[in-house]
């Protein structure tokens, strides 16, 4: 559906280098601090920047090559994209018929109903979570294959981001052709939904797992320096100094579980490791 390789992007004070692959049937997440290069992924996959090197696939075809046709099969939501403010649901659903030809109308009103999105008040006066809920409804309301989602649940709070992800389960669940790839600085909102997770940092990927590996495999252990002198460490992937001594993450958490009983070993997080590999000095 998806598939950068060694997309590259130079500017004065950064650099992106960046290969992903989004399967049919699979909701990609991707993890980075603002600033890592997320939004600059997603502009050069959409063609809205110019890139340095490297290649980009959508749909099975080079992104140079894909037509209107084709466009009508994504769906993409930017963090600074967006109607104008002083338009209401009424005046959008008309543009969106103008524009997708596959747009169902009685969908989006229907999910405009469900998630509180009313149709007269403009959107001006919509709160933050509104406002994200419906750049993820215009974005599903056509019969997208494809969803490109930069930052959805920024700011949102626990029960806005909970109703968007619910939002996307059941886009994914209609047909296991679609695929999703979404953004986020905050690992945790991503945790519940993605199938796997790339992580980045300063423009590269710095890990790639499927998420049911990361929390099953994953672990921190905390370790003091007589206990780390000791340690076989072929299966660290980062330490960390601490008053205590060290917090070293591992993707072998049951080999440490096995071999050394008296560690303390931590289960993995999402927001742990994304930490220890951002944070800790490389093994």
């Amino acid at each position: 559906m998806l598939k950068t390789i060694n997309l590259q992007k130079k500017y004065p004070d950064f650099s992106l280098d960046a290969s992903i692959e989004v399967k049919a049937g699979r909701i990609v997440g991707l993890i980075g601090q603002n600033g890592a290069g997320k939004s600059t992924i997603f502009k050069a996959i959409l063609g809205l920047i110019a890139i340095d090197c490297g290649e980009v696939e959508l749909l099975g075809k080079e992104a140079g090559k894909i037509t209107p046709q084709d466009k009508e099969s994504l769906g993409v939501v930017l963090s600074n994209s967006g109607f104008s403010e002083y338009l209401t649901l009424k005046g959008i659903m008309p543009i969106l018929k103008s524009i997708y030809p596959r747009f169902d109308e009685s969908f989006f009103k229907e999910q405009a109903k469900k998630f509180g999105l009313p149709c007269d008040k403009k959107i001006k006066d919509f709160s933050a979570g509104m406002k994200s809920k419906l750049k993820v409804l215009v974005a599903i309301s056509h019969n997208a294959k494809l969803l490109i989602l930069d930052e959805p649940t920024v700011g949102l709070d626990v029960i806005a981001r909970d109703d968007l992800l619910e939002l996307l389960r059941e886009f994914m669940e209609e047909d296991e052709e679609r695929a999703v790839l979404i953004s986020s600085h905050i690992a945790s909102d991503l945790e519940p939904l993605c199938d796997e997770l790339y992580l980045m940092d300063r423009g590269k990927i710095i890990l790639h797992e499927d998420t049911d590996v990361l929390l099953s495999d994953y672990g921190l252990l905390k370790i003091n320096e007589e206990q780390y002198q000791k340690l076989d460490k072929i299966y660290l992937l980062s330490k960390k100094k601490e008053n205590y001594g060290y917090s070293c993450l591992t993707n072998e958490k049951q080999y440490y579980l096995d071999n050394y009983p008296k560690i303390v070993i931590e289960k993995g997080s999402i927001d742990g490791i994304v930490t220890a590999m951002i944070r800790g000095e490389k093994q």
